[in-house]
């Protein structure tokens, strides 16, 4: 009976926000709205980086990597969210929701790693000024992003090998809109306190130290920024640094409450809104951040408009 049970999921059904005729429509433009925002400012900064060789550094390298990322990370989920919303079925296969969730923890956790990265940058770049070309050479930041994929690849599979191989045997309602960990967890049909452990381990891994890495590194960051005589010189360097500090703070607090807090598989629909923060919110926001408040780039765009009308 036990061996029979185990075998009748073979499809979750995702519960998404409250179902409501009234509000369906309306949620749907909203996040529709959202998901074409996201894709075209994201291709459009990923154009503007590519097209103008002054943004050829390792600084809009690593904002380039971060566009894609966002764009494949809210790819993922947004698009199917989008269907559920309007349609009555809102089911998806075992070998769906897998795929999906390793998918997702795949960009998730390299997007992690990245943001790690990009703080190293600017460290060298702050601190180590007349180096800095040397260190952060083309080939050295192609390495890094490496580094980052194959936590991502590894990441990923650690969290969902360990989700995956438990027992489903009903009921297959997920209180998410989309496959995530801690959501799925709470389906399966036995103890999961070697999940918990794994997922303690592997979120200190792909959340935690990448986190302690941007705080050591930020600390020797305003250390040397302190350093500046000139008022203007500090404001300025506060300011490449501020951006991404924000970005960071939207991407982490969300991540490790969800993976890493005690009970973070009943946060149910607390859950959901947070997924928000680190799916969709940080997607739309950083190529924001990273281009109104940015003049190279703001330049840049000017000058590619110029050189699509004078193509025309």
């Amino acid at each position: 009976m036990q061996e029979l049970n185990q075998s009748t999921v073979t499809e979750f059904i995702l519960l998404g926000f409250a179902p409501n005729p009234r509000t369906n429509p309306l949620l749907f433009t909203f996040f529709f709205v959202f998901y074409l925002l996201i894709l075209v400012s994201n291709s459009l900064l990923i154009t503007i980086i590519h097209q103008d060789s002054r943004l050829h550094t390792p600084m809009y390298f690593f904002i380039g990597v971060l566009s894609m990322l966002d764009v494949c990370y809210t790819t993922t989920t947004v698009p199917q969210m989008l269907v559920h919303i309007l349609s009555k079925k809102r089911t998806i296969s075992f070998a769906r929701c897998v795929a999906q969730m390793y998918i997702f923890l795949l960009f998730g956790v390299t997007e992690s790693w990245l943001f790690s990265i990009m703080s190293v940058d600017r460290y060298m770049a702050i601190c180590h000024p007349l180096r800095y070309k040397v260190i952060m050479s083309h080939w050295m930041c192609l390495l890094m992003v490496g580094i980052c994929a194959a936590y991502g690849v590894v990441g990923g599979l650690c969290y969902t090998f360990f989700a995956m191989r438990l027992p489903y045997c009903g009921p297959n309602e997920i209180d998410h809109y989309f496959c995530e960990v801690p959501a799925v967890l709470k389906l399966a049909c036995a103890d999961t306190p070697l999940n918990d452990l794994v997922d303690f381990i592997t979120g200190f891994n792909v959340i935690v130290v990448p986190l302690s890495l941007i705080v050591v590194v930020y600390a020797n960051i305003f250390a040397t920024i302190m350093k500046i005589r000139s008022a203007q010189g500090r404001i300025k360097a506060f300011s490449t640094c501020a951006s991404h500090i924000a970005v960071v703070t939207m991407f982490a607090i969300p991540c490790i409450i969800m993976y890493m807090g005690p009970g973070s598989g009943s946060l149910s629909n607390n859950g959901k809104k947070m997924a928000l923060f680190y799916n969709i919110a940080t997607a739309f926001l950083n190529p924001v951040i990273y281009s109104l408040r940015n003049k190279d780039v703001k330049k840049a765009f000017l000058k590619l408009m110029r050189r699509g009308r004078a193509s025309e």
